[in-house]
């Protein structure tokens, strides 16, 4: 028997591996109360005392905050002020070493408008592809953008790809072969 390793019982090995799903789950919720007190702290600094409400869907926390008069200044132009609290909130987590740091903040419900009017705009391109018989390419576009055009596309059976690098990366769509 090694020194470096103490013999550990069947029964104890059992409970060990059974452990990281209670303690994911944990860190989970901490990282979501931890979040959503963060991004409560941002905006009562900016005047607006709210309250966030906070959720998780795989593993990305959602952080959503509820219509006000500061909408537009939190939303800013095309989303930019929302990312930028997103990154701020992301970056809080990861400094305080939490093992679930991807967050989507959304500010009156902003991003599920644009996701949705988004997947409409899809879908008149997906009858030009079906049509045309032919491929398309898309303007660059955000990361999440482009997740919502990917979606609508297998949901509708025309592949898409993702190419290009950075902020030149856009999306190709072709019919399904």
């Amino acid at each position: 028997m090694s020194k470096d390793k103490p013999k550990v019982s069947d029964e104890a090995a059992s409970v060990e591996e059974q452990l990281p799903i209670e303690v994911t789950d944990q860190d989970l919720e901490k990282a979501i109360l931890y979040a959503k007190k963060y991004l409560e702290d941002i905006l009562s600094f900016l005047g607006l005392n709210t309250d966030v409400y906070a959720t998780h869907e795989d593993d990305v926390v959602q952080l959503n905050v509820p219509t006000s008069r500061l909408n537009g200044f939190l939303i800013g132009q095309h989303g930019d002020n929302m990312r930028a609290m997103q990154f701020l909130v992301s970056s809080a987590l990861k400094n305080q070493n939490y093992s679930y740091s991807r967050v989507n903040v959304d500010v009156a419900g902003y991003k599920q408008q644009r996701a949705d009017r988004l997947a409409e705009t899809t879908e008149g391109w997906i009858k030009q592809v079906k049509s045309s018989n032919g491929p398309m390419e898309l303007q660059p576009m955000n990361a999440a953008d482009r997740r919502v055009v990917h979606k609508v596309a297998a949901e509708l059976g025309i592949s898409s790809d993702s190419v290009g690098e950075g902020r030149d990366r856009h999306i190709v769509l072709k019919p399904a072969q």
